[in-house]
């Protein structure tokens, strides 16, 4: 059994363009994040995934310098690029596993990626999705889902929604009665996902994500990473830097796809205008 993670990741973000190319804490994002993902223990491969155009040539360079294999695909299908992206790495066996992580969590815990990959590699007969995500207890920003190859492979050809083809996984975890789907829970039982935003979408976001870096990374940590735990401590103490990107806790991408989504209901999803009067 093959694992390839899959960090998806363009220059054209709409709100917060470039993202993936700003400076934080001496290397640009995409490089500290892609340190953290290289820290799980349990990925086989990690590429960067990003798309054709010109414009992400930097997303290309900054894949070489971090040593992690990139390949270019689609730039609005994000699950053709995913499928796409497991063939060109050689996954074949339908027993192969990808794993997606965008490009957006620069605070992503290494190991929130070893407790869900390692869940489906426990059983991987029982589940034909694994993610901590579906529901949502973890702080936003430590998205990691789990599909072999052979689920996805149907999700490629037979989703049609735009939202299934844009998301990549939809067409799985919004279907439990057709795709077995696990969950891995936040370890303290409290649902986090709502209240805590470690994901970078806005300049807030950013402001966020630096602070933390500021006050939590040095460059002796020497491949240390500091994880979910530590960063709660540090807003328990700093409540300032919680107040960064608090008034966009919750807002995700479900809000524009409520009408069309089985599992997903308000609860789990906020608007900007909403999130402003927090």
């Amino acid at each position: 059994m093959k694992v390839l993670v899959v960090v998806q990741a363009r220059t054209g973000s709409t709100r917060l363009p470039g993202k993936v190319l700003l400076p934080l804490a001496g290397a640009p994002l995409l490089v500290r994040m892609l340190e953290r993902v290289t820290a799980a223990r349990t990925p086989g491969e990690v590429v960067v995934a990003t798309t054709t155009a010109a414009a992400d040539e930097p997303v290309r360079e900054l894949a070489r310098q971090a040593g992690v294999r990139c390949v270019s695909g689609h730039p609005t299908d994000l699950l053709d690029r995913h499928y796409q992206a497991a063939l060109e790495c050689g996954l074949s066996s339908a027993e192969d596993v990808v794993v997606k992580i965008p490009s957006d969590c620069p605070l992503i815990d290494p190991a929130a990626i070893d407790r869900v990959i390692g869940c489906y590699l426990e059983q991987p007969e029982r589940y034909d999705f694994v993610s901590n995500l579906h529901p949502a207890t973890w702080p936003d920003g430590n998205d990691v889902e789990v599909v072999p190859l052979e689920v996805l492979a149907t999700a490629w050809r037979e989703a049609g929604r735009p939202h299934e083809r844009e998301h990549t996984t939809p067409f799985i975890w919004d279907r439990p009665e057709r795709f077995r789907v696990g969950n891995v829970r936040w370890e303290t039982g409290r649902d986090l996902s709502m209240s805590h935003r470690f994901t970078i979408d806005y300049p807030e976001d950013y402001a966020f994500v630096s602070a933390v870096y500021d006050a939590l990374w040095s460059p002796g940590m020497r491949g240390t990473h500091f994880g979910v735990a530590e960063i709660l401590d540090l807003l328990a103490a700093r409540p300032e830097i919680y107040a960064l990107n608090r008034r966009f806790a919750g807002v995700n991408w479900y809000r524009e796809h409520l009408g069309e989504l089985a599992t997903v209901g308000a609860e789990q999803t906020r608007r900007p205008e909403e999130a402003r009067g927090q």
